[in-house]
């Protein structure tokens, strides 16, 4: 890779939201300066969408007109040691009908650290070094952004929640404001990243809103980094019903058409009946790699993985640690492609 280290070391930029991104950062954790690794990770960013206006999140932003620090606390969360009573902390969330009903512990840190601070930035990194997180996490942007989507049947819909909520094809999604800016720290660690990696996560409002940050596609497409995009597991009922692996992919390459990536991870074993019926009655279904119908989707260059990827037990999820050994895999594999052109070139 154009900027790995001879020693295997990697810097890794990880983008997305949702249970997605904190579950692949679970796994990629574990490489983090594990030098008994042929490959380990050297420097490891998470960034984040920051477009939720649901739950808690969505409370907190309302009340107290601040970015939504969900999907960040469960990054957070995933980058500490799983064990640490602090970690337990920021998972837990309060029960109840009362004003405190339905928060986050971790929401409500994040929450009072900004006012403390003055700085949504410096409270998720002061709260980054508490957990004693292996990585650094970014917000997309730190401007109040609001996701809109202009539907097939003509609606036009607000947040988040309206979206997921509108059960229509998303004809086009942007930003309000449309011209938010990205972190500087941001477009530095992905200019200077040996990998990046896009999803999983809901494709609309999780992986999306980060590419439309203004400068990140380009960013990211200029990078000389090993680019890989990883597939979603189901469809997101709302937001990508009737969508194969080729429509997800195209929709990407459709707002950012900026990225070439190299490498695209898939998994490739099937749900249980149990599972498939469950998932059936809420409007989703299995995405998986059809050879006939998506052999034109991974055209021009980018090599198809397929691995078993799910992990046990009743909702359907990605295994962390498989999926980040198969990022890390394609990490090398790239790495050994580059090398050899270089002795190649080297020869001749």
């Amino acid at each position: 890779m154009q900027n790995a280290n001879a020693n295997g070391s990697l810097k890794l930029v990880a983008i997305g939201g949702g249970t997605g991104l904190s579950t692949m950062l679970a796994g990629l954790k574990h490489f983090v300066g594990a030098r008994s690794e042929e490959i380990w990770i050297d420097s490891l960013s998470a960034i984040v969408t920051v477009s939720d206006d649901g739950g808690s999140s969505g409370r907190l932003r309302d009340e107290l007109q601040m970015l939504p620090p969900g999907d960040i606390r469960n990054c957070m969360i995933a980058l500490s040691e799983d064990s640490t009573l602090l970690a337990r902390l920021f998972r837990y969330r309060f029960r109840g009908s009362g004003d405190l009903g339905g928060h986050s512990f971790g929401n409500l840190f994040l929450a009072a650290l900004t006012d403390v601070t003055g700085d949504f930035v410096e409270a998720v990194r002061l709260s980054s070094e508490v957990l004693a997180s292996k990585g650094h996490i970014f917000p997309a942007t730190i401007n109040d952004v609001r996701l809109v989507a202009e539907l097939e049947d003509g609606r036009e819909v607000h947040g988040e929640t309206q979206i997921t909520a509108a059960h229509s094809r998303i004809r086009r999604l942007r930003l309000v404001p449309e011209e938010c800016l990205p972190l500087p720290e941001a477009l530095a660690a992905i200019r200077a990243a040996d990998v990046i990696t896009i999803g999983p996560g809901s494709l609309y409002t999780s992986i999306i809103p980060n590419l439309i940050v203004s400068s990140v596609a380009e960013a990211i497409g200029d990078a000389g980094a090993t680019k890989i995009f990883i597939a979603n597991l189901m469809t997101q009922p709302g937001e990508t019903d009737g969508y194969g692996f080729r429509e997800h992919l195209a929709t990407v390459r459709h707002y950012a058409p900026q990225i070439h990536f190299d490498y695209t991870v898939i998994n490739d074993r099937a749900i249980s009946t149990d599972q498939a019926k469950t998932y059936a009655a809420d409007g989703a279904v299995q995405v998986l790699m059809e050879k006939t119908t998506d052999a034109n989707a991974c055209d021009a260059g980018i090599e198809v993985v397929c691995a078993d990827l799910l992990d046990d037990g009743e909702m359907v999820r990605h295994n962390s640690e498989r999926l980040a050994r198969v990022v890390i895999a394609c990490a090398a594999d790239d790495r050994a492609k580059k090398l050899a052109q270089t002795d190649m070139l080297t020869v001749n």
